[in-house]
């Protein structure tokens, strides 16, 4: 099963860093978070619970050759921000096939289970669910 590009991508570069610097990595995508255009608000997403920080989510699926993803997490949260970024520049863009390909587990591929604790990883992998879950339904 193949990534697509974008996160085939993001995997290379976490690949080339250890320890430590996998953190600043994810760090660094925090900081590149997209903001929300400007007639999306907040109110407007799905919130995902899963999450140890607020974040809320919003996949627009009109198109399936190429679905966009948004997401808002607060500045304070820099491992939920990391996390949403992450997806936004490896999916955001994406066939909707392509995003259904994406394995459940793509978050250990990361090589930062040993850095983050499990509770946040699973934030990582409910983003993921629930982006599929909007696939599937529209």
């Amino acid at each position: 099963m193949s990534l697509p590009e974008g996160l085939a991508q993001v995997v290379s570069d976490f690949a080339e860093v250890e320890g430590q610097d996998k953190l600043k990595l994810l760090i660094e995508f925090a900081d590149e978070l997209p903001d929300l255009p400007d007639e999306l608000t907040e109110s407007a997403m799905e919130p995902v619970p899963e999450c140890q920080s607020p974040l809320f989510l919003h996949v627009d699926a009109s198109d399936r050759q190429k679905v966009r993803l948004y997401f808002s997490a607060p500045p304070e949260a820099p491992t939920t921000r990391g996390f949403a970024s992450i997806w936004a520049a490896g999916l955001d863009g994406q066939p909707a096939d392509a995003i259904l390909d994406v394995p459940e587990d793509f978050a250990y591929q990361l090589g930062l289970a040993e850095l983050i604790s499990p509770l946040r990883l699973r934030g990582m992998s409910a983003m993921l669910t629930r982006i599929k879950r909007h696939l599937r339904a529209a």
